[in-house]
């Protein structure tokens, strides 16, 4: 495996239309992978810090992890071979006697980073993927200055409501349905693909899904 790593931060996690945008990447450059609704709406609650009234897989991985004196100690995003992303997850587990062990598995980068963002772990992108993805820093820029903009022109809604009973409901619904899929899209993202190749041969699997790594507009 490339030692050569440089360690990124996930920026934004953005629901699509059938999938979510995570955007991973530093002060340099940050690039985007595509994974499923369910993972991403993991990652996204974990970085919220949303509480849960069940554990959801991810929750379960990781009271397993603990219960076994193990945790995550940091993933690294190691291949990306077309537009699927590979990925490693390293784990140290410590026994009775404090010996510990290091554990490498080959995961999804879906999975690898809701479990990093759950237990705080560092994320690490090989040198060599970093070099082959495309910057998105603007693209993320524009995303988020929309974003914002559609926040400030709703709250200005309930201001004018407050004090004009005549608005129609239908205008309030309007400004409160601009959605971040709809300012993604305008901000050329565009993923049209439904399924998801995991590299293990997985297609439109709930198990199987994989991330996809896809050029901005």
């Amino acid at each position: 495996m490339n030692t050569e790593v440089v360690e990124v931060q996930v920026r934004a996690v953005l629901p699509l239309e059938g999938s979510f945008a995570v955007f991973l990447g530093n002060t340099e450059k940050v690039f985007v992978i595509y994974v499923d609704e369910t993972v991403g709406a993991a990652i996204s609650m974990f970085m919220r810090g949303v509480s849960k009234e069940r554990p959801l897989t991810h929750d379960l991985v990781g009271h397993i992890l603990m219960a076994f004196g193990a945790k995550v100690e940091r993933i690294i995003i190691n291949h990306v071979k077309g537009s699927v992303f590979h990925a490693r997850l390293i784990i140290t587990a410590e026994n009775e006697l404090h010996t510990k062990k290091l554990i490498e598995l080959d995961a999804r980068p879906s999975d690898s980073i809701a479990l990093a963002v759950q237990q705080n772990a560092p994320i690490y992108v090989a040198a060599d993927v970093w070099l082959a993805v495309e910057d998105m820093t603007e693209t993320l820029a524009k995303i988020e200055k929309q974003g914002q903009e559609a926040k400030e022109a709703a709250a200005a809604a309930e201001t004018i409501i407050d004090d004009d009973d005549d608005i129609d409901d239908e205008d309030i619904a309007a400004i409160s349905d601009a959605d971040i899929d709809a300012i993604a899209n305008q901000s050329g993202i565009n993923p049209n693909s439904d399924t998801y190749d995991d590299g293990y041969g997985g297609m439109d699997d709930d198990d199987e899904e994989g991330e996809e790594w896809k050029k901005g507009g």
